[in-house]
């Protein structure tokens, strides 16, 4: 028997108060990340929204950071495209959506708020695990045609025309501006 099988076998399933409450909890402190900002990302704030105690908050989520933690929980996973084949449009396609969640999710503020409080291994191990979900479609379609150095630039151009507008100007990309991109990648293929 290999060992994670042993491992699932003594987890206990939890309790579903605990899951309605990290639930609970999470919606609450990504609604007030989103909407209010990171500023008002406080236990007191949450623990109102949420309708639980500022000691329920403190004893399951320490610090900002723990909040901010449990409000990614609550985004879910990104939507991504479903690939056609035509590398222009669904690369085109996926960078609208990313758009899209940067816009609906404000995953600008999210890692704005990351940025404030978390250590720079907790950022960089949340970055990574948005990065690999966000970029995994991007990468699929791109590992045809790139590899090694080229593809990882590639990837990093498409995704920092939606990112770094968003993050250091407080805008995002017209649809032109990410066929442009599209269209350099594709044409340099």
């Amino acid at each position: 028997m290999a060992f994670g099988q042993k491992l699932e076998q003594l987890t206990v399933p939890a309790d579903s108060r605990v899951a309605r409450t990290r639930a609970d909890v999470a919606r609450s402190a990504l609604a007030v990340l989103t909407q209010e900002g990171s500023d008002a990302l406080t236990h007191a704030r949450v623990a109102e929204i949420a309708g639980y105690s500022k000691t329920t908050l403190y004893s399951h989520w320490p610090s900002k950071i723990d909040l901010v933690l449990v409000a990614l929980d609550a985004m879910g996973d990104m939507p991504h495209h479903e690939a056609t084949g035509d590398l222009r449009i669904d690369l085109i396609a996926e960078l609208k959506l990313f758009r899209h969640a940067v816009i609906e999710l404000r995953l600008d503020r999210v890692l704005i708020a990351m940025s404030q409080w978390a250590s720079v291994e907790t950022v960089s191990r949340l970055r990574d695990a948005i990065n690999t979900n966000a970029q995994r479609p991007v990468r699929q379609m791109l590992e045809k045609s790139f590899q090694g150095p080229q593809l990882e630039a590639a990837i990093s151009m498409l995704a920092g025309v939606v990112a770094c507008p968003s993050l250091m100007f407080d805008t995002v990309p017209s649809d032109d501006v990410i066929e442009a991109a599209v269209d350099m990648i594709v044409r340099s293929d």
